[in-house]
């Protein structure tokens, strides 16, 4: 198998390391935006270097990779599933629901693969979360509590490209909220602050945000989120029900430091970021797609799937600008069982 990795950025480096020592892929073909970086990739994998996307096409690929930044990850689906060729891609298909539905529009009409880049899915800890929902043992469920923590903010001049907190960060919480409960959410109520650097308010954006959600059978669920939390890189999900409660993401690399004379002592080794925390997840999600491609399972995480996860975050923007609780039926795109 060949496959065609698109941006060789942090993730795509992380994913063509993955693709490279996979027993079923035979080659790669890298490319980036910037030429020499795929270069000095592929000459370090072995694996060979393109000048531009055009060759990932015209050269022959089984599979296409993109890792782009997301202004582009619309354009490379689409041209993609012209070309009938099955498609992983990191969140999000676009920044807005039109460019969504469009590029999903062409997968359909292509009758192809698209797989999104929801690592959580493949998490042991978030499994074990949706197993524990799904068997019963917390009985009925009636909180949920998701949190994402970045340890230091992103670079000032890719704020303005990001899509916004609810859009990059916790768009990952309400794609596993929704993939965890089974459930879909009903509305939102969410806020935000840019008390931080100014480089969020000059964006438009908040460094800190918060949004209650409301699921279709009634739970509810709060997500939060900031891109200033010193301690370290925390994400974790708690789930309450009235039998019993699980927490996805305390271990002794949790960024906490409790102030009860007999509670546990501070992590020595903090998570720092996603690639450290997620690292097991990432490398499950690229095997997936790989079998995906040779037909050994089905998809598990299309692009109908990430549309959603998207609404919900176009439903918190919505009520964060204009301080008032948003229900999903007023953001467009259909909707999809878990």
């Amino acid at each position: 198998m060949r496959i065609g990795v698109i941006g060789t950025g942090r993730i795509g480096t992380l994913h063509a390391r993955t693709l490279s020592r996979h027993r079923e892929v035979g080659s790669l073909i890298l490319t980036d935006a910037e030429p020499a970086r795929a270069q000095e990739l592929a000459h370090r994998l072995g694996e060979t270097a393109a000048p531009g996307v055009d060759e990932i096409f015209r050269w022959g690929v089984d599979a296409v990779v993109i890792t782009t930044a997301t202004a582009a990850h619309a354009e490379y689906i689409g041209r993609a599933a012209r070309s009938g060729l099955p498609v992983f891609c990191e969140k999000p298909i676009a920044l807005d629901l039109p460019g969504t539905l469009l590029a999903l529009a062409e997968v359909e009409t292509a009758g192809t693969v698209l797989q999104m880049g929801f690592q959580r899915r493949f998490d042991a800890g978030y499994a074990g979360a949706r197993e524990a929902v799904r068997d019963g043992r917390l009985g009925r469920l009636h909180t949920v509590r998701a949190m994402t923590c970045d340890q230091s903010p992103p670079p000032a001049a890719w704020l303005p490209l990001s899509g916004g907190l609810f859009r990059d960060t916790l768009i990952h919480d309400f794609d596993v909220l929704r993939w965890v409960t089974g459930r879909e959410v009903a509305d939102v109520y969410a806020t935000g602050s840019d008390g931080g650097p100014a480089m969020f308010r000059e964006a438009g954006d908040v460094d800190t945000g918060a949004a209650l959600l409301t699921l279709d059978d009634g739970t509810l669920a709060t997500a939060s989120a900031t891109r200033l939390n010193g301690a370290g890189y925390d994400v974790r999900m708690e789930l309450a029900g009235e039998r019993d409660t699980v927490v996805v993401g305390l271990d002794d690399r949790t960024p906490l430091a409790s102030t009860e004379p007999s509670g546990p002592p501070p992590a020595d080794k903090p998570w720092t970021g996603f690639l450290d925390r997620f690292g097991p997840a990432y490398e499950a999600e690229l095997n997936a797609f790989v079998e995906v491609v040779r037909g050994e399972r089905a998809n598990p995480c299309d692009g109908r799937e990430a549309l959603q996860a998207l609404r919900i975050a176009e439903a918190c923007e919505r009520s964060r600008r204009e301080h008032r609780p948003v229900p999903l039926t007023e953001i467009p795109g259909s909707t999809a069982s878990s």
